[in-house]
């Protein structure tokens, strides 16, 4: 059964690990990573990357991606969106700790946070406007 737009938004705002999907070419399938995401309801999901990273080459010369993210307790669901980029931009210190502080907590995110602003460099910010939405609650199994 579908999910109703506000359980739909409601489940992409939980932190969980998407599996991020974007063209890559007519001679094979589409490059699908995990990534960290961050989103708000009625939002535009964002996430962050290096800006030589191969999706963020393949987001920006396609101009659209899909995430989508899932569970299999207490019954399967699932929710996929998929939109155009609205924006491009250099990510902040505030943002990478936004995200960090999603998936981690404590200690770990502190030294997540110290692993990334000393080895990984520049991110760049990419956001989604949603424009299509995919969704399901297939009950208990």
């Amino acid at each position: 059964m579908a999910l109703s737009q506000d359980d739909r938004e409601q489940f992409l705002a939980e932190p969980r690990v998407a599996a991020l999907s974007v063209y890559a070419g007519d001679t094979r399938g589409p490059l699908v990573v995990p990534i960290w995401y961050q989103y708000a309801p009625g939002g535009e999901p964002w996430i962050l990357t290096a800006p030589a990273s191969r999706k963020a080459r393949l987001i920006e010369a396609n101009g659209f991606f899909s995430l989508m993210v899932e569970r299999s307790e207490p019954t399967v669901r699932y929710v996929a969106v998929d939109g155009s980029v609205s924006r491009i931009e250099p990510a902040t210190d505030a943002q990478l700790e936004e995200m960090t502080r999603r998936y981690l907590h404590g200690d770990a995110a502190d030294r997540y946070l110290e692993f990334a602003r000393t080895e990984l460099g520049e991110h760049v910010a990419i956001s989604m406007t949603p424009e299509h939405w995919l969704s399901a609650d297939m009950g208990s199994f």
